[in-house]
Order: structure tokens, then C-alpha cells, then sequence
């Protein structure tokens, strides 16, 4: 017999993981599309927040001096959204490469700030940097399960909805999110991506009660979890809807 819909997805929101935070964003901009509610609701409730911007963003359109726009319209972003550290690691756009050095510097990193909750892309992201951006930090968590070092461990939908057991609801934020997300004109500008947020948003209350207008889906990784590569995660993942 297949799972009843409750194994697949949450039908209740939860209250946000203790900080601090460190959120791995492939570009700038995926912060706020992807988790931009649940990063604003942080800020609301005093929880430290960092994010990394890993790539610089230079194919994200036509624009002239694109990855200094790109990087202004960040730091606009991270003020409007509370963060308390922003790093760029400045890595060639559609060239994020899952390597030992990159593990290495977000290791580090998430050891530094004694992270409580990382947060990186879902496996099913369609973007190569985004999937790129997930096993770097997964093999990075890896090492800090061998290391005794637990933080919780989320994936967070940018573009494409991915498996998720964890929902934030974000209704009261939403119209503060907006905002944030039309700091990135230079994206704005290439796709209509509020409005593929906002769908994307509206779809994860399906399994919520009305009330709930808006909703951002995460799925929250067990330890157990990092005995396995991020592939064989995934399949694991996907094979609870058969």
C-alpha cells in the first residue's frame, strides 16, 4: 500500500530552529526567493542570521557591472532582512564546482559561527549551481558529523518544489517579502519572479488550514541522514512516494 499523504508532507507549520543561522545561497537573490519569509520572521524574533552568496552572478542577464549591481542589491537585501553577516565568495556563475576546497571553506565557516541550523538548496533544484551548492554543504555537514559538531540541517526551495516535512508559515510577513524581493531589479527584470515565488508560496499551504495564506517548505535532514551521499539521499527521499 503507497503512504498516506501525511508521510509525504506536514499538515501543521513549525516554529523556527534556534540560531544562529547560516544560509548557503548559490546567488544572490536565492536567499530571499527561496527563504526571504522565514529569514524576515528570524529577524522578528532576534535569531542570528548569516548568508553566503557563492557565486557572482555575472550570467544572471545583459546589465552592465552586473556583479557589483548584483552585490548592491544584496547588501540592500540583507539589511532589509536583518542579517547579521553577509559573505561572498565570489565563485564564477554557472561554474559552482563541488570540490574539496569549497567543502573545506564551508566547513569552516559553519564551524566559525557555530551554526545551529544550515540551510542550503533542494536536491530537485533545477539550476546546476543550486544542486552544485547542496552537495558542497552536504559533504561540508558530513564532516561535522565525524567531527561531533550537530547542527539541524535544512533544505529550502528556490525555484522547483522539493520533498519537504518542515512548513513556515510566512502569511504575515508576506507583504515585507514582497518588498525585499523587488530589491533585486536586475533579476525583476528578467523574469517575473515575484509572482513564481508567490505561487510557489501559495502552493506549499495546500496541506494547511485556510488560514494560512502563504507558507515556505523545507525539509529538515536527520543525522542519520549524512551516512549516505546527497544522491542517495534524494532517492530515499523519493521513494517514500512509492
Amino acid at each position: 500500500m503507497l503512504n498516506p499523504e501525511h508521510a509525504l508532507i506536514p499538515f501543521d507549520v513549525s516554529d523556527l530552529p534556534s540560531g544562529p543561522w547560516l544560509v548557503f545561497a548559490p546567488h544572490a537573490d536565492d536567499e530571499t526567493f527561496g527563504m526571504g519569509g522565514s529569514l524576515l520572521k528570524a529577524k522578528d524574533q532576534s535569531i542570528e542570521t548569516h548568508v553566503v552568496v557563492m557565486t557572482d552572478g555575472a550570467l544572471g542577464g545583459q546589465a552592465e557591472n552586473l556583479v557589483a549591481t548584483r552585490q548592491r542589491e544584496v547588501d540592500q537585501a540583507a539589511t532589509l532582512l536583518g542579517l547579521s553577516g553577509l559573505h561572498f565568495w565570489l565563485q564564477p556563475d554557472r561554474g559552482l564546482e563541488p570540490g574539496k576546497g569549497l567543502v573545506d571553506r564551508a566547513l569552516a565557516l559553519i564551524q566559525e559561527l557555530s551554526a545551529a541550523a544550515v540551510f542550503f538548496p533542494g536536491p530537485l533544484e533545477i539550476h546546476p549551481d543550486h544542486r552544485a551548492a547542496a552537495l558542497i554543504t552536504w559533504q561540508a555537514l558530513q564532516q561535522c558529523r565525524s567531527a561531533d559538531f550537530h547542527p539541524r540541517i535544512f533544505s529550502y526551495e528556490i525555484g522547483t518544489q522539493s520533498p519537504v516535512n518542515y512548513l513556515v508559515d510566512i502569511t504575515t510577513v508576506r507583504a515585507t517579502h514582497e518588498k525585499v524581493m523587488a530589491v533585486y531589479d536586475s533579476q525583476n527584470r528578467e523574469n517575473n519572479y515575484l509572482e513564481l515565488v508567490r505561487a510557489l508560496n501559495k502552493g506549499r499551504t495546500f496541506s494547511l488550514d485556510a488560514s494560512i495564506e502563504y507558507a515556505e517548505g523545507f525539509y529538515e535532514f536527520a543525522l542519520e541522514d549524512l551516512q549516505y551521499t546527497l544522491q542517495e539521499m534524494t532517492h530515499r527521499l523519493i521513494d517514500k512516494y512509492f
